[in-house]
């Protein structure tokens, strides 16, 4: 009995020396470790970026046809989608018509009156004439039988009152033929004019928004994305496509402000694009900003003592970069 208890104490302690060694162990390898391991790289990591802008019209319509495709590079003017609108087509058809009948109502105010009119008062002036010296004839000879007391005095201011009656006559005819001969008012000729410029007006508003039928690259750059497809319809102002601007590729990194003072306006970095093969590029800093509570992404307390916020630092390359896109990463390596 006593046997056994010595062999099972003298397994436990070799159990426990076995462990005390296991653990010596691995204490000893993992000083050696920290001591002897490369401590890592210190890097700020950013992201490529590029000035773009959305393709948009003032046209609502249907998407007839895209000339280009994503990727594609197009040159400034150059052609990139047709959107086709009935409705505006209908307008303008309207608007067309309504310049016609302005026009035509324009011109016949300055044709003046028709001359069918004039020849006609100037038949009634003729017997409105004729009337009156056959009225003056008689009145003078009734003026003279009444002299003569040929004639009572009644039928002599009868014939007085015919005359005045056929040279009230003339004189209203001479009127309307020269109202006839003189056209139409003043008035009239300025309303019609106005109207005439008032419809080029509305065919030029509606052309204006046909221009857009037709949309065109502001300037060079490469189609980078494409919204709707061919048959869809598209509301005034809606994005039809991106356009990335050529050549202009910047460096976006977002860095603590403890790191502000390594990196000041218009310095000099290289950065390393992993895309390229880690190729090392030369990039200026143009552009600081505090991306304030609203960004994405803030660093929050270091060491307990103040926050620390985050500032945006945009930086251009100093020369241009082939193969250089949006969207690729940036890493300043080796940053103390």
């Amino acid at each position: 009995m006593a046997t056994d208890n010595n062999q099972e104490k003298r397994a436990n302690r070799t159990l426990l020396l076995t462990m005390a060694c296991v653990v010596a162990a691995v204490l000893v390898i993992a000083i050696i470790g920290f001591i002897f391991m490369n401590r890592p790289d210190s890097f700020i990591e950013g992201q490529v970026e590029g000035s773009d802008i959305r393709i948009s019209g003032k046209l609502p319509g249907r998407v007839a046809e895209f000339y280009v495709q994503e990727g594609d590079t197009v040159k400034a003017g150059d052609t990139l989608v047709h959107i086709h609108s009935s409705v505006v087509d209908a307008q303008l058809g309207q608007a067309e018509a309504m310049r016609t009948v302005a026009t035509a109502t324009d011109k016949k105010v300055d044709a003046g009156t028709r001359i069918q009119i004039i020849n006609t008062a100037a038949s009634l002036l003729s017997q409105a004439e004729a009337a009156e010296t056959i009225t003056k004839k008689t009145y003078q000879r009734m003026e003279r039988l009444y002299g003569e007391g040929v004639i009572s005095e009644q039928k002599r201011d009868e014939a007085k009152a015919a005359y005045d009656a056929a040279v009230a006559a003339k004189n209203a005819a001479a009127s309307q033929l020269s109202l006839a001969k003189a056209g139409a008012q003043q008035e009239d000729k300025t309303a019609a004019e106005a109207m005439v410029k008032a419809a080029d007006s509305g065919v030029a508003q509606v052309n204006a928004i046909l221009e857009d039928s037709y949309l065109t690259a502001p300037f060079d750059g490469t189609i980078d994305q494409i919204y709707p497809e061919v048959g869809e319809l598209v509301a005034m102002g809606a994005p039809i496509m991106n356009l990335l601007r050529t050549g202009d590729r910047y460096v976006v990194f977002n860095v603590r402000e403890e790191l502000l003072n390594d990196l000041p306006m218009g310095k000099e970095l290289k950065v390393m694009i992993p895309a390229l093969g880690k190729k090392e590029i030369n990039v200026k800093v143009y552009y600081i900003r505090d991306m304030g509570s609203y960004a994405t992404w803030r660093s929050t307390k270091s060491t307990g003592s103040y926050d620390s916020r985050t500032f945006q630092i945009k930086a251009r390359p100093t020369e241009e970069i082939d193969g250089l896109r949006p969207g690729m990463s940036a890493v300043i390596p080796d940053w103390e």
